[in-house]
């Protein structure tokens, strides 16, 4: 004869573990912005299959993230290890500097064929993969604060793109480099793909292998972590490395994009909206919670409030107010205490009454 346990819980109901979904208040942002995009445009949602390709601002909206969601990518993971990464802006600059710049030489000395681009793009990654390993150095073997490590690289890395540039605007005369941003495969752009390849590379490397675990350790409590035998000074100085890595690859998307590199403007304040697009992911800000998917709906979220922003002719200057206040809305909505008071308030009975 069966027996039921008099102490367990029944489960809860389908609506509030969909309220206690972490992915849930970004995603319902993002569809309320994308359902009041529709409405104010009545063609804002629609899709065109044309010469092969797919177009739509929708497809806009995910080609015009792709940067963003890779930098955010390598943020996710360095906030979640209790970190921080202020530099990527000056790394994505530096990357587009170093891409451009080797273009440049080998195709001025009569560089034909693919040799220029897998230069470019293996000269720019290792750049910005070293501009993390600085980073991490600083962190993890100086013991400086993360906002001051990387700090010192926001204000630097500038400077360092510009002396390579010679103070220039680098223009980009190379179809098989201008394809990264702008080319399409099979309909789609092609930086969906890359950062859909990163994403999906990254989830599978974190959900099948103890690395996740581990980072999520580090952030709960790096000294508990190291004395259980993770080695959480290596881990972190590599998440570094991955965070630069990320930028580059975001620089190289951004100038093929625009066929130059610009050092001086090339990721301007992209720091900021990565670390937006970490928190409206429902990523800790304190280290040890993260998602993935969350910063990859974060980054779409921002862009579709820019895009939003543009298409209803509001000064770009209240961009960032804007952002803001939505950051400032979700983050108040995925907070249990915050809806634990919000309930109360809604059950307590009105004074003066019967």
């Amino acid at each position: 004869m069966a027996t039921t346990d008099p102490d367990a819980q029944a489960p809860l109901p389908l609506h509030r573990r969909m309220l206690a979904h972490p992915l849930f208040w970004p995603l319902l942002a993002l569809a309320l912005l994308l359902l009041g995009n529709g409405l104010l445009n009545p063609g804002f949602l629609a899709l065109e299959w044309r010469d092969g390709r797919l177009y739509g601002n929708l497809v806009d909206i995910a080609n015009r993230a792709a940067p963003l969601v890779l930098v955010s990518m390598g943020m996710t993971l360095v906030i979640a290890a209790r970190g921080l990464d202020i530099s990527v802006g000056a790394v994505l600059a530096i990357a587009a500097t170093v891409a451009a710049w080797t273009i440049g030489r080998m195709t001025a000395g009569g560089g034909t064929g693919l040799a220029p681009l897998f230069a470019a793009i293996g000269a720019a990654l290792a750049t910005a993969a070293l501009c993390g390993l600085w980073n991490g150095v600083l962190v993890v073997k100086v013991g400086m604060q993360p906002i001051i490590a990387t700090l010192i690289l926001m204000v630097a890395g500038r400077g360092v793109a510009q002396l390579i540039s010679g103070g220039n605007i680098l223009t980009i005369y190379y179809p098989p480099y201008s394809f990264l941003g702008t080319g399409f495969l099979f309909g789609l752009p092609f930086p969906l793909y890359v950062a859909g390849a990163l994403f999906v590379v990254l989830a599978l490397l974190l959900d099948r292998t103890a690395l996740g675990m581990f980072i999520r350790a580090i952030g709960h409590n790096p000294a508990a972590a190291r004395v259980a035998g993770v080695r959480a000074r290596a881990i972190t100085l590599w998440l570094y490395v991955f965070s630069g890595f990320c930028a580059g690859l975001a620089g190289l998307l951004v100038s093929s994009n625009v066929a130059s590199a610009d050092a001086n403007n090339a990721g301007q304040l992209l720091e900021l909206d990565a670390i937006l697009a970490v928190a409206l992911g429902g990523t800790a800000l304190a280290g040890g919670r993260f998602s993935l998917a969350g910063s990859l709906v974060g980054a779409l979220i921002i862009q579709t409030l820019t895009t939003t922003i543009y298409a209803i002719g509001v000064p770009p200057q209240v961009n960032y107010v804007v952002k803001a206040l939505l950051v400032v809305a979700v983050l108040l909505l995925q907070s249990p205490e915050f809806r634990a008071r919000v309930r109360a308030l809604a059950r307590r009975p009105a004074r003066g009454g019967a």
